[in-house]
């Protein structure tokens, strides 16, 4: 995966799945630590009830924090997705966009807790909002990380 930012962010705004959802990666940061993602409502990526199809809110969000990890820990770690999660708190209708973000606290909370090779499992928020700030959904997701040992 180690790739740069810049070139990422344009493999996945070509990206098939993401070209069918509607998906647009926004930005992400030259150091990995932030990545924006956005997704308008279109006639292909509508629900039943004209609001935002929820597997779509949720393939917008699902990878990043495994892939913003992999490239901040680097080889040495094993980072895999665990368990998600999300709640729909109100229907998605216009633009919708969700910023993710790791810490310095997160990234140090990571390497002491694989110091001597044990795993660990942390968890992150992920908030998906509407133009107008308002939460649309909230996505849970669980990593695996294991420092490499040998």
């Amino acid at each position: 995966m180690y790739l740069s930012p810049q070139l990422f962010r344009l493999i996945l705004n070509i990206y098939s799945p993401y070209l069918g959802a509607g998906i647009h990666t926004d930005s992400i940061s030259t150091d990995w630590r932030r990545i924006r993602l956005s997704m308008q409502l279109r006639w292909y990526n509508r629900n039943a009830v004209g609001t935002h199809f929820g597997g779509s809110l949720y393939s917008m969000v699902d990878p990043h924090p495994m892939l913003m990890l992999m490239n901040l820990l680097g080889k040495e770690y094993i980072v895999r997705d665990r368990s998600a999660a999300i709640e729909f708190l109100r229907p998605g209708r216009g633009k919708v966009h969700a910023d993710i973000a790791v810490t310095d606290a997160e990234l140090s909370q990571i390497r002491i807790n694989t110091k001597g090779g044990g795993r660990y499992l942390p968890q992150f928020t992920i908030n998906i909002e509407d133009d107008k700030g308002e939460a649309v959904a909230r996505v849970q997701k669980t990593l695996y990380i294991k420092r490499k040992t040998g």
